[in-house]
């Protein structure tokens, strides 16, 4: 079953960088459906990836001791302003 995508939310790349999730577009040649980011990082540009990518498991046989299960994780990310509500 594949994890469904959240927009506007923080993921962690398996290798370590974060990432934001900006929106859902379609490839103008197979009308496949990718999930337009932004690093969160460097300089902060736009990247697109299909969204089954995206939310596909690390390949094992190419990096079997990943601790992270998924290419890309969602991160919970609390408020440091808003701490104690």
């Amino acid at each position: 079953m594949m994890r469904e995508l959240k927009l506007h939310r923080v993921y962690r790349h398996f290798k370590g960088d974060y990432y934001l999730t900006e929106a859902l577009a379609h490839d103008s040649e197979t009308g496949e459906e990718v999930v337009i980011y932004r690093k969160l990082y460097g300089d902060g540009s736009l990247w697109t990836r299909p969204v089954k990518m995206f939310l596909s498991p690390v390949d094992r046989e190419k990096y079997p001791d990943c601790p992270q299960a998924d290419r890309f994780a969602l991160q919970e990310i609390d408020s440091v302003a808003h701490k104690n509500q």
